[in-house]
């Protein structure tokens, strides 16, 4: 946030410059974004929250090592200590003023929480297994981000909820189905991220369902399930690039929800081509990529960093494809480039023509 903050002061002090603002405006200004802004954790921050989890793991793992040797009443007043510990010492440093420091009394006691379930559990001899020691685990770390208002809790509870979905997946073999419960979770999950305003655990809940749809077309193998993904991921750039101010009210993600409709579109088209990769289909949908990807550059890199980065790399990632994929055709492999790259030249000076003569009308207004 201070770049951005240094980048804004840059621009206001050049409209100063330029007469469009005055000294009155530009101070209100630099002040007004100073005092809104949100402060983003520093290096320092990150390493504390860091080293909290090492060392709650570290406390499990000396605990558990020395389990059989400590009574049972101590083993279990031990495991409530830390949370105990961990939680009001964490909201009293937050009050206090000390963040980064509450984050982190906050964490251990999230993952000495998940140690307790596991060694009181085994010590109790209670039944169930590692997939319902995930969930419990991940629903109570759920509830302490929304009671707490923390944001790195919230990211803590999504990625052990995909932990859960994906080992449901993945332990029970072939028949055992992927948890449709999840997306229900995912839903709350989001809620609790709007509220703890953590744009990560928004990042990561839509990563999650990318691997949801990803699981899901494992399961049964159904070629729709990938292009509704990409389908709806289309939709989502479509609608950042025209309704921008409301995609950021729904979201909170800003830019980086179209960034996440141009991964979900190569993703679920990446598992299209992957399965009709040795058909008369192939070029059709290399060419859809290809359009899908410079069709989000159009509708919304212009101003989006990230998404052009994507969109490149997603570029060159199809063309290596379609390459290694027609090896075998060089010359149907070598005219299909020449057509992309004619399409893509023809494309580009299109646009700047375009961008020109609207450019034109606001130049002369200004004179």
């Amino acid at each position: 946030m201070a770049g951005y903050l240094d980048k804004l002061g840059k621009d206001i002090t050049r409209w100063r410059a330029s007469g469009l603002v005055d000294a009155a405006t530009a101070t209100a200004l630099e002040a007004d974004a100073r005092a809104h802004h949100r402060a983003g954790f520093s290096f320092g921050s990150v390493l504390m929250i860091l080293a909290a989890t090492l060392f709650g793991a570290a406390l499990l793992l000396a605990i558990a090592a020395n389990w059989e040797a400590i009574p049972r009443l101590v083993r279990v007043g031990g495991i409530f200590a830390v949370l105990i510990v961990g939680y009001a010492g964490g909201a009293f440093a937050k009050g206090r003023g000390h963040h980064a420091i509450a984050e982190g009394l906050w964490l251990v006691a999230a993952v000495a929480f998940g140690g307790g379930i596991a060694l009181i559990g085994q010590m109790y001899h209670l039944s169930g297994d590692e997939a319902d020691a995930l969930f419990v685990w991940a629903l109570g770390t759920a509830f302490a981000a929304a009671g707490l208002r923390s944001g790195p809790l919230t990211a803590g509870a999504v990625l052990l909820a995909g932990s859960w979905m994906a080992f449901v997946f993945g332990d029970g073999g072939p028949g055992r189905d992927i948890p449709v419960g999840y997306l229900v979770f995912a839903v709350a999950l989001w809620a609790i991220s709007l509220w703890t305003a953590s744009v990560a655990a928004r990042h990561l809940i839509l990563l999650s369902l990318m691997l949801f749809v990803v699981l899901l077309y494992i399961e049964d193998e159904l070629l729709y399930v990938p292009m509704l993904l990409a389908a709806l991921s289309v939709a989502i750039v479509v609608f950042t690039s025209q309704r921008p101010v409301l995609a950021d009210r729904v979201s909170g993600l800003g830019d980086g929800l179209a960034v996440q409709g141009l991964l979900g579109f190569i993703a679920g088209m990446s598992i299209v081509q992957a399965e009709l990769y040795e058909g008369p289909y192939f070029l059709p949908v290399a060419i859809v990529v290809f359009a899908g990807i410079v069709g989000a550059l159009l509708l919304a890199g212009r101003d989006n960093r990230a998404l052009r980065w994507l969109a490149y790399a997603g570029f060159i990632f199809e063309l290596g494809f379609v390459y290694l994929t027609l090896l075998d055709t060089m010359l149907g492999t070598a005219g299909f480039f020449f057509m992309a790259g004619l399409l893509l030249a023809l494309l580009a000076w299109l646009i700047s023509r375009i961008e020109k003569r609207l450019a034109a009308p606001e130049a002369g207004e200004g004179a």
